[in-house]
């Protein structure tokens, strides 16, 4: 087993069986080891700053730390734990890649699709099973979908959305996000849930 290989067997088990990944992932991404591809693609994670008025939390790092731990606590309600607690660790993978300062904010455009391709990078250097890639990062490249539609904007793909992943899944992993800042409010961001759900459905009776 290479050694890249066994870092992902270790921290495949922490997602799954921890309380709070983000303690070990902590203690981990101090190590050499971490430095090393493709787990620095995670390390870019902590250089890469957010606006502070969505992000108080700060880097995507500390942001991804807050959305696995709040994965994990919901993780058995997932139809596929495995797949789900991956897509949670890397769904803004795609952010160093596309934070840019654009008019005094920093944004991320677009970093739900290339968090899709560099998703898939991530899990052939590691050499994951074919259909659980695919699985992970489609959920990465949908997991913006929940902001998308309840706000009405223009980004969605809800044809590509529908193909491609399970809405509850989706749903499940977009309430964790909007749970993974400092600032959340747990009432809210479910009813946005919900919101999401519903005008889903109501395309559908359409």
């Amino acid at each position: 087993m290479t050694v890249e290989k066994k870092l992902f067997t270790a921290i495949d088990n922490h997602l799954l069986q921890d309380q709070c990944p983000s303690e070990y992932l902590n203690e981990l991404s101090i190590l050499p080891e971490f430095m090393n591809y493709p787990f620095n693609m995670l390390l870019d994670l902590k250089e890469t700053e957010q606006e502070p008025v969505h992000h108080p939390e700060g880097n995507v790092w500390n942001h991804t730390m807050l959305v696995i731990d709040e994965a994990a606590r919901r993780r058995e309600k997932s139809i596929n734990s495995k797949v789900f607690m991956w897509a949670a660790l890397l769904h803004d993978i795609g952010k160093p890649a596309t934070t840019k300062l654009r008019h005094g904010k920093l944004t991320a455009y677009d970093h739900d699709k290339i968090g899709e391709k560099l998703c898939k990078k991530f899990l052939l250097a590691v050499d994951a099973p074919e259909t659980f890639i695919e699985q992970v990062s489609s959920l990465v490249r949908f997991h913006m979908h929940i902001l998308f539609v309840v706000k009405n904007m223009p980004f969605g793909d809800i044809k590509g959305l529908k193909a491609h992943t399970n809405l509850q899944e989706i749903a499940l992993l977009g309430l964790c996000d909007r749970l993974g800042r400092t600032n959340s409010d747990l009432k809210k961001e479910e009813e946005n849930v919900e919101l999401f759900l519903s005008k889903l459905m109501e395309k559908e009776r359409i």
